[in-house]
């Protein structure tokens, strides 16, 4: 079946306001950012994005938040975004933090039709709060539920007309774990190559679970940069 779709505009028609969305990245890397400068010009709203982070001011998730569109954001954490932060502490925003460990399980539950799953991770901490806990052999563990979306955008490297998807290095980040988990999994790739051309045994993420696939437009990689210490005199 070819999935191919001609453009982001396309593979997002159905997002409606309220839609509850998964979109991969972290930081600056593997982030779906065709399929969310979609989702602006489409203009809808009440948005609940599940994502590690909302990037950095001015790229990716933080186009939606400039634009009032997202009502919830289920993350890791607030990360180098003013503006999320912004948002969050002023409750123009609803943010549920989650421990990254978590995060990552609570999806693949999800994905996998786990309801639920028990966890020490945040016992006796703001993160257990109105949870149910339970004693494993003597140590404390908390009920965390599994994660759907009604979409998930994920970004590949590669990807063909079936939807079979390879990611490139740290750009995996939870983009596969996020494609299992979306009741519409649309991915946007770097290259699109042939049905065939991509070696079984690389392939992280199967046809089986994306629906559509679209051939990505980037201007630039962009990369983040820490600088600890000044650089040597020239």
């Amino acid at each position: 079946m070819n999935k191919v779709v001609r453009d982001a505009r396309e593979a997002i028609a159905d997002v409606e306001d309220g839609a509850t969305i998964m979109m991969g990245g972290f930081g600056l890397c593997g982030i779906p950012e065709n399929l969310i400068d979609a989702v602006r010009h489409k203009g809808v709203k009440d948005l609940t994005i599940i994502s590690n982070n909302a990037g950095v001011d001015g790229l990716a998730i933080s186009r939606l938040l400039e634009t009032r569109q997202v009502r919830k954001m289920i993350s890791t954490y607030v990360g180098e975004n003013r503006l999320f932060e912004q948002l969050a502490l002023s409750g123009e925003l609803e943010v549920e933090l989650v421990p990254q460990g978590t995060f990552s399980e609570r999806m693949r539950a999800g994905g996998a039709g786990i309801p639920a799953f028990y966890t020490p991770t945040g016992y006796g901490t703001l993160i257990a709060e109105g949870k149910e806990t339970r004693e494993f052999d003597g140590r404390m563990y908390v009920l965390e539920r599994g994660l759907t979306a009604d979409f998930a955008f994920v970004k590949a490297w590669k990807g063909d007309a079936w939807g079979n998807l390879v990611y490139r290095k740290t750009a995996r980040n939870f983009n596969p774990v996020m494609a299992t988990a979306g009741r519409v999994t649309i991915a946007e790739v770097e290259h699109l190559v042939a049905v065939g051309d991509l070696e079984p045994d690389a392939v992280h993420t199967p046809a089986i679970y994306v629906q559509r696939v679209l051939q990505g437009s980037y201007a630039e990689k962009r990369i983040e940069k820490r600088t600890v210490r000044k650089g040597a005199a020239s």
